[in-house]
């Protein structure tokens, strides 16, 4: 394509081929009138589009950390290209959050070792053949022993190779231990935290019962007020201790209440014991998923 043929109407749209007579597509809405863009173009496109006070993104955050719910029930609404869609919005700053946690070397699990803390410690072991002496600890373990974890029936049927990785993980320097679980942590917990999403929307849906709200507006709600935790636990990690930081705590923990509020527009008290069941419920799931995130780190660790 010739420089001198960017800035000419051509019969037919590149995109689609359908016919055209103007600066856009009648059918794509493509622009017609087409040129090799400049580094300029792509900032002012940045900042007229995303930055700008007018802005999506600015409306959106603005709305996300300072008006508990305003964003969900402006998308519920109707009012939606003002502002960042949830999804992208969602992921945008789960990346964001665990990018700056690794960055601040957050320690994840301290072990304690002091001397032979290394070894793993063992107990109740029976040496030699059965019915043979009780072992008290790893110290009186002869060095040449092989030390055998035992795991629940049911997850060593679902994940019979994880006895395996668990007793080379045991015999890891404190070092190691703490590389392949923070490797594994940053490595899955972002999926798994994903992957929470539609279960903490099936917890309102469930508290909810009876409300006439779908599915997907408890998704909706899911997504904008987890997007709103990522920000606030990255401000957390960075914030030096002091009055600053208990502020951010309090809008933390009152956030979620106030836009259930907004949102579903029930009593006080009705939010209220809703709120305290939601609030148990995914941080059980997420106790739960951040260890499985470890535990996987731990499994295909090499």
């Amino acid at each position: 394509m010739e420089a001198a043929g960017h800035h000419e109407v051509p019969p037919h749209c590149r995109n689609c081929g359908a016919a055209v007579g103007g600066h856009y597509c009648p059918e794509c809405g493509q622009e017609t009138r087409l040129h090799v863009p400049s580094l300029a173009e792509f900032v002012h496109e940045f900042i007229g589009h995303y930055v700008a006070v007018e802005g999506r993104l600015w409306g959106t955050l603005v709305r996300l950390l300072f008006r508990p719910g305003a964003l969900t029930a402006e998308y519920l609404a109707g009012r939606r290209r003002r502002y960042v869609e949830p999804l992208r919005l969602y992921l945008s700053l789960s990346i964001l959050f665990f990018a700056l946690m690794k960055l601040s070397n957050t320690e994840l699990v301290q072990f304690n070792s002091k001397g032979d803390g290394d070894k793993p410690a063992v107990t109740q072991q029976h040496a030699g053949k059965p019915g043979g002496p009780v072992i008290g600890g790893a110290e009186d373990l002869p060095d040449d022993m092989p030390h055998h974890t035992t795991l629940p029936a049911p997850l060593e049927r679902l994940a019979p190779g994880f006895r395996q990785s668990l007793d080379h993980f045991d015999r890891m320097s404190t070092e190691q231990k703490s590389e392949v679980l923070r490797t594994g942590f940053y490595h899955y917990a972002p999926y798994v935290v994903f992957c929470l999403m539609p279960l903490f929307a099936l917890y309102l849906k469930l508290l909810y019962l009876g409300s006439g709200r779908r599915y997907g507006e408890h998704v909706l709600f899911a997504l904008h007020t987890n997007a709103f935790a990522f920000v606030m636990l990255a401000a957390f990690i960075y914030t030096p201790e002091g009055f600053l930081k208990f502020v951010l705590f309090c809008w933390l923990v009152l956030y979620l209440p106030w836009a259930m509020k907004r949102v579903y527009g029930k009593s006080r008290w009705g939010t209220a014991w809703r709120w305290v069941l939601l609030f148990g419920l995914h941080g059980l799931s997420l106790a739960l998923g951040v260890v499985a995130a470890l535990g996987l780190g731990v499994a295909f660790a090499h």
